[in-house]
C-alpha cells in the first residue's frame, strides 16, 4: 500500500466534520492518521512540530524515525484538514522533567488556534492512549500547567515534576 493509499484508508476509518465558528463555512473533512499510517508525512510533521514547540526539528525527526523504523511503540498522530496539519501529538519516554520513572509521556499536544474547540485534541489523546492500550502499554503520563482540559478526556492528575529550565513545578497527569 503506497502512502496515497494509506491516506485514503485512514479516511474510510476515521471521519469527522466540522463547521467554522465565524460564518459556519464548511472547513473539510478531518483526517486523524498515525504517522506509520502516512510516513511520507514525516518531514512536513516534523516541521510543523517544532515550528510550535521551537524543538529541534531534529529531535523530533529521530523520534519519528524510531517509530517509523518499529524500534518504539511510542507513535505520533496526526489530524488533517486535507493537507493540513490541524492537530497532532507525540508519545515519547520523557517530556523534559525530573520524573524519569513516569513513562511514556504525550507531548507537543497542539491544534492549530482555528481548528480548537472542536475535539480534535481529545480525539488524538483517544487515539494514542488506545493505540498504546492495543500494545499493552499503559498507564500514560503528560506534564502540563492546564488544569480542566485533559480531565474531561479521562485524565487524572498525578503529581507535580519540575520541567527541565522551568522556573516552577507543573502538573503531572495520568491516563490508567
Amino acid at each position: 500500500m503506497n502512502g496515497r493509499q494509506r491516506v485514503r484508508s485512514a479516511r474510510r476509518i476515521s471521519r469527522g466534520r466540522a463547521k467554522s465558528k465565524a460564518g459556519g463555512k464548511r472547513l473539510g473533512e478531518y483526517t486523524y492518521i498515525a504517522l506509520r499510517q502516512a510516513p511520507q508525512l514525516k518531514d512536513r510533521a516534523a516541521e510543523w512540530f517544532h515550528s510550535k514547540w521551537g524543538i529541534p526539528k531534529q529531535a523530533y525527526l529521530a523520534c519519528m524515525e524510531s517509530y517509523l523504523a518499529h524500534r518504539t511503540e511510542y507513535g505520533w498522530y496526526l489530524c488533517l484538514d486535507g493537507e493540513r496539519i490541524a492537530g497532532g501529538l507525540g508519545v515519547i519516554d520523557n517530556d523534559f522533567h525530573d520524573r524519569k520513572d513516569l513513562a511514556p509521556n504525550v507531548c507537543a499536544v497542539y491544534t492549530e488556534e482555528e481548528y480548537r474547540g472542536r475535539g480534535i485534541a481529545g480525539r488524538l489523546l483517544g487515539m494514542a492512549v488506545e493505540d498504546l492500550r492495543a500494545k499493552e502499554i499503559a498507564p500514560v503520563y503528560l506534564l502540563t500547567d492546564h488544569v480542566g482540559f485533559y480531565e474531561r478526556y479521562g485524565w487524572e492528575f498525578f503529581c507535580m515534576a519540575q520541567g527541565e529550565g522551568e522556573p516552577a513545578p507543573s502538573r503531572v497527569y495520568i491516563h490508567r
